[in-house]
């Protein structure tokens, strides 16, 4: 069975929040063809990009269980193996959103900034116990960056 393109983007996508994410993401050989990756998150001619059903539930799933866990994230009081939860989380939604992806080329280049956010928040919540609480900050980020930048208007910012 040889595996399809998605497949193929998901595996890149994963194996590159082991290490280098920004260049491993803005190379990956996802379904659209959108060219040269953006370096900047930018809005689409001053309006938010437009957003499909599986990145709505999957970004909303990550925001409810960063929500979830935030009053104990401040308090510096979550334990080691929650972070290492939350990090299983996020890199579970984003493999979802990647495989069932339907943005234009043009906004799935943008989105593609957010995913490298968001796994190397999810990287760090897997690290050591320093980076821990600096990983979930980074996902919080990346959570405020897509509600500004994508319309989806369910999803309502962590307010930190």
């Amino acid at each position: 069975m040889r595996p399809t393109t998605r497949v193929l983007t998901l595996a890149a996508i994963l194996a590159s929040s082991l290490g280098s994410i920004g260049s491993s993401l803005a190379a990956s050989d996802h379904q659209h063809a959108h060219g040269e990756a953006t370096q900047t998150l930018q809005l689409n001619a001053g309006k938010r990009w437009t957003t499909d059903a599986a990145l709505r539930q999957a970004m909303g799933t990550i925001n409810d269980g960063m929500h979830e866990a935030l009053p104990a994230i401040h308090e510096n009081r979550l334990p080691t193996e929650r972070y290492s939860e939350l990090a299983e989380l996020v890199r579970h939604q984003v493999a979802y959103m990647v495989e069932n992806c339907q943005l234009s080329a043009a906004a799935d280049a943008q989105l593609h900034l957010i995913i490298a956010q968001l796994l190397a928040g999810a990287d760090a919540m897997s690290g050591t116990a320093n980076g821990q609480r600096d990983g979930a900050v980074r996902v919080v980020g990346a959570l405020g960056d897509y509600a500004s930048h994508f319309a989806d208007d369910n999803l309502k910012p962590l307010q930190h």
